[in-house]
């Protein structure tokens, strides 16, 4: 299983504070020894460095000054999340974060209030001018990205490991040979305020304020409110027990109007409630249960352990994160205020499939195909080339903040929903999420998708499949048969960024057939956990008639072809995945 890791968004402005006046001295550091403590988790893993019993053997080595009238202690010791803290620190340029403002938050998982409490006194013993904390160390990661934005912050840190779970037994891991950490008191997380040692500081803000004040720029609350206020319109949000559980409640209840029992598993628990914060149809299963039940709600979502993910459901109706991003795109002049003047472009990952092609097409907007991972994206923001964008992996987003966004993609169906029954009357059948779905079909035709995950795998076979269907891949010819599908071509995906000129190699193994189909392989995890391989299979149908057949019947001869042509049961021992979607 994939192991928690923690995020740095890295820069996104960069602004010159004025200096903060010291307060009061503060005492000599004294020098601390460590043993392994309950309170951190068994293994530590940005890369793939892990341990599961530990100790800190903490050496004072120097003293020197950071941020005026601080004493700084500088240790030799191999301390797995302080050294990779600490390593962030080490590879930023010093103007990046000297003096400047930093914005930290988590999604609320095991040890983050201990890590929030490590993090804010290295960022003071480096020279860090101020911290914004998220009340409780709680901040989705598109909050941190939204607050940073604002605040004219120069980056932050994101406490999470996404949709992985949570708790005592998951992995973290680093090591560097010097960390540099003030010795200043915990700070109170738990309320709204702001301390000072010397010229740091320490803000501790409300994690949904910022945020909820750009959702308002960008929606029109007012649609939304006057379709959740409907006596015949039902929704249903599933925040997992993760950070959007800290957001449900003001933005849905609060602000929209949705009663609050349409908010389920919404406090943020250490572990999740002993689930798996991945909003997939496999993970959100109790999600899933409402919606295909009898008397199911109209709308239903679910977003991940750190908000930048989303499930999108209809009554008995599921919607692909790859017809999601196509249909938000198709409606969003009409439907969001934000996009009144239209998109400025759209793009998706190599592996989401062509439904959002199809849309630019149509639109006449510039598209872009990039390699999985939302960096590419914001390179083509920045530029602003990009608008809508979105992957299959359930992130979807747009150019108002850096991050996929996943309470962002639930107002933007929420919006589409809102503005396709504007007009209904009560006691008029209201417009649905499938009917959206399949009048998208009709205008653009349907491309079937599925993915098909295979997780921890023995790295070893794993590798070697991958390594076989290269060699496939070198001695292809196009025009070759394979049963009833004709190759145009097969590769392995790279990627020039139009923006910069920087070359993204080995994206992923591509097999492209002249009617359009995919067959595309993807390696990935390749830690103590074993390996994960994804296989991701797509194919277009044009005719309204097949729209209704459903996707694994639909890519079945194709699913097959891909699981023969990889060989994927004879190199890993694995006869069905770990999860379709």
């Amino acid at each position: 299983m994939a192991v928690p890791s923690l995020k740095f968004e890295v820069a996104l402005a960069r602004s010159t504070l004025p200096s903060i006046s010291i307060l009061h001295p503060i005492v000599a550091p004294r020098v601390t020894s460590f043993s392994r403590s309950p309170l951190l988790p068994r293994k530590l893993l940005p890369c793939c460095i892990s341990c599961r019993s530990f100790r800190f053997s903490v050496k004072a080595s120097s003293v020197q000054t950071a941020s005026e009238g601080l004493q700084v202690k500088v240790f030799q010791q191999e301390n797995y999340l302080a050294n990779w803290i600490q390593a962030l620190f080490n590879s930023l340029p010093l103007e990046d974060y000297k003096d400047g403002v930093l914005v930290l938050g988590g999604d609320g998982r095991y040890f983050n209030r201990e890590a929030a409490q490590i993090i804010i006194k290295i960022a003071a013993g480096n020279g860090v001018g101020k911290i914004l904390v998220g009340r409780d160390g709680l901040m989705s990661t598109p909050a941190v990205s939204a607050v940073i934005r604002k605040q004219k912050a120069n980056g932050g840190f994101i406490m999470s490991a996404s949709h992985n779970p949570g708790g005592p037994e998951y992995d973290w891991g680093i090591k560097i040979s010097e960390i540099k950490t003030a010795d200043i008191p915990d700070v109170d997380l738990s309320s709204v305020g702001t301390v000072r040692y010397g010229n740091f500081t320490v803000e501790v803000v409300d994690p949904v304020s910022d945020y909820l004040e750009l959702m308002e720029e960008v929606f029109d609350f007012q649609l939304i409110k006057d379709l959740i206020s409907r006596a015949d319109f039902r929704f249903s949000f599933d925040a997992m027990h993760a950070v959007t559980g800290a957001y449900a409640k003001p933005i849905f209840v609060d602000r929209l109007g949705a009663s609050l029992d349409s908010i389920s598993n919404g406090v943020p628990l250490e572990d999740f409630g002993h689930g798996h914060p991945d909003p997939n149809l496999t993970y959100a299963k109790d999600l899933v249960n409402i919606m295909y039940a009898k008397d199911a709600p109209d709308f239903g979502a679910a977003s991940d352990g750190d908000g930048d993910r989303n499930m999108i459901l209809g009554r008995g109706f599921f919607i692909t994160p790859s017809d999601s991003v196509a249909i938000i795109a198709a409606n969003a002049q009409a439907a969001i205020p934000y996009f009144k003047d239209g998109p400025k472009g759209l793009a998706r990952s190599m592996p989401t499939s062509g439904a959002l092609d199809r849309v630019a097409s149509k639109l006449n907007l510039p598209f872009f195909e990039v390699p999985t991972g939302w960096k590419f994206f914001g390179n083509l923001m920045d530029a602003g080339r990009l608008s809508i964008c979105g992957e299959e992996s359930f992130g979807t987003g747009s150019d108002h903040i850096r991050e996929k966004d996943g309470i962002w993609a639930v107002l933007a169906w929420l919006s589409i929903i809102a503005y396709q029954n504007k007009d209904k009357k009560v006691g008029e059948k209201l417009v649905s999420v499938a009917d959206i779905a399949k009048e998208h079909w009709a205008s653009y035709g349907r491309n079937f998708f599925s993915r098909y995950d295979y997780e921890e795998c023995e790295s070893s076979g794993a590798n070697k499949m991958m390594e076989y269907l290269r060699d496939i891949i070198s001695k292809t010819k196009q025009g070759e048969k394979y049963g009833n599908y004709t190759l145009d071509f097969a590769d392995d995906f790279s990627y020039t960024d139009p923006v910069d000129g920087s070359v993204a190699s080995k994206q992923g193994l591509r097999f492209v057939f002249t009617d359009g189909s995919r067959i595309i392989y993807r390696l990935s995890g390749t830690g103590s956990a074993g390996a994960t391989i994804r296989i991701y299979i797509e194919q277009f149908e044009p005719d309204v008639a097949k729209h209704d057949v459903d996707a694994q019947t639909a890519l079945k001869p194709l699913i097959d072809l891909a699981l023969s042509i990889s060989k994927l049961e004879e190199f890993t021992g694995r006869e069905k995945p770990t999860v379709i979607t």
